[in-house]
């Protein structure tokens, strides 16, 4: 009689232990790799801070590209701009930080660099943003609103009307007027546009303006001939002193020096010559 032994299949025990084994290798080599491209980073980086050459930057930016890629990713979700161009912009933050980072302090790049990246997109963002901010729904429909005219442009032979594009908007009348007030308020106007009907009418809207950085010029002009007057009353030696020390911005040695005085007559002119200031300037601001 023959005896048939059964032959169990292979638990999947076995299986899951071989897939843990895979993912673990798996770990591992991607982790080896990771230290390896650090370690590979900072000798480029040691070299290029001995040599500056291009050839080395360019590569220390092809190695760590996908730290600027990963940055732009997370901002194009954000804004209207191409991932290509907030690529490129990234790239110029990389290479900022190639050129600033500094090997000796122990720094991992990585971290280094993703400041530099992150700061030149928002500043590029920031650059680019309009000026005055506008709900986003109608931000929305602003964009929208290009792409159809660029489609109507293509299919008519000329620019659309008002009420082709809204009809190809599918908006309402009430809702195109509205639009048409955003998309007015987020443009500027000019400084120079006429307050009047016609050009030749006077005043521009930028007269209306005020010049802050005139009107501090204009008010140091006027404490500096005030002053200019109240020294022309001191005694001669005392005004010299004053002139000496804070126009010329000499040291009071170097004051008692040039008008053959001791140190101590300096320190007391100085004081001399205040306090009349001050009494002087508070009269004119009395008057």
């Amino acid at each position: 009689m023959v005896m048939i032994q059964s032959v169990s299949p292979p638990s999947r025990s076995v299986n899951k232990n071989q897939a843990a084994q895979r993912s673990n290798s798996s770990k591992q080599s991607a982790a080896s790799s990771s230290l390896d491209l650090k370690a590979k980073t900072l000798e480029l980086l040691q070299q290029y801070r001995e040599t500056r050459s291009a050839a080395i930057r360019n590569r220390l930016v092809e190695m760590n590209l996908g730290l600027a890629r990963k940055e732009a990713y997370h901002w194009k979700n954000q804004c209207q701009e191409s991932f290509d161009d907030l690529l490129q912009i990234g790239c110029i933050g990389l290479i900022h930080a190639i050129e600033r980072f500094d090997v000796t302090r122990g720094y991992a790049f990585s971290s280094f660099a993703i400041s530099y990246i992150r700061g030149e997109i928002q500043h590029y963002l920031r650059d680019k943003s309009p000026t005055v901010k506008i709900p986003r729904k109608w931000s929305e429909l602003l964009h929208r609103s290009k792409r159809e005219a660029a489609h109507l442009l293509q299919d008519l032979g000329r620019s659309p009307s008002d009420d082709e594009l809204r009809e190809a908007m599918e908006l309402t009348p009430e809702e195109w007027e509205q639009f048409k007030l955003a998309r007015q308020n987020q443009s500027t106007l000019s400084l120079d546009a006429p307050l009047g009907q016609s050009d030749n009418e006077g005043n521009s809207f930028g007269d209306l303006v005020p010049d802050a950085r005139y009107q501090s010029f204009q008010l140091a002009q006027e404490d500096r001939i005030r002053l200019s007057q109240a020294m022309s009353q001191l005694e001669d030696r005392t005004r010299k002193v004053l002139e000496f020390v804070f126009l010329h911005d000499l040291t009071q040695k170097e004051t008692a020096v040039r008008l053959n005085l001791s140190v101590v007559m300096v320190c007391r002119q100085v004081k001399k010559g205040l306090k009349q200031l001050t009494q002087l300037l508070g009269q004119e601001e009395e008057c």
